[in-house]
């Protein structure tokens, strides 16, 4: 099963620093990395900073274009109230088809703020325990995910971070 998920971190490299590892528990066999991108905000930038992945070229394209609408209306649009609300509400047309949805949009626009990092990852098969092993003590906080409320719960209790 494909998981899209958004995890945000307390620090600005948080999420780099958990991409490298989530890259070594795939070279590791214990999850299998469709892609990713890094969103990175440092404390006084006006807006954050964003990085791609494309794991696979070709399955990475499809990826890359959601990510480049998906983070750019996110982050980069003006985010003044009725402004900020259209950009998230045109964009939940076009994510939605992923399983992402406009709540889901705006609780990810409204958690991740300066001073912080998400990682938005999208994973096919992996052993939950082992990569969450590799994962402790790092501050996480899962903010969404398109898992069924199960999932969702097993996550939970291999990351922590509710």
């Amino acid at each position: 099963m494909t998981a899209f998920t958004v995890w945000k971190f307390d620090s600005p490299d948080g999420a780099e620093h958990a991409a490298t590892v989530l890259k070594g528990c795939e070279k590791d066999g214990l999850v299998k990395i469709v892609d990713h991108a890094v969103v990175s905000w440092p404390e006084g930038a006006s807006h954050p900073t964003t990085k791609q992945a494309h794991e696979e070229t070709w399955r990475g394209t499809g990826w890359g274009a959601l990510w480049g609408v998906l983070l750019g209306a996110l982050f980069f649009v003006p985010v003044i109230g009725g402004v900020a609300g259209a950009a998230i509400g045109a964009i939940a047309k076009t994510t939605e088809k992923s399983g992402i949805t406009k709540e889901q949009l705006h609780k990810i626009r409204t958690e991740v703020t300066p001073g912080s990092s998400a990682l938005f990852v999208v994973t096919e098969q992996g052993d939950l325990d082992r990569v969450g092993e590799r994962f402790h003590g790092m501050h996480s906080k899962l903010i969404d995910t398109n898992l069924t409320e199960a999932e969702r719960d097993e996550l939970y209790e291999t990351f922590g971070g509710r």
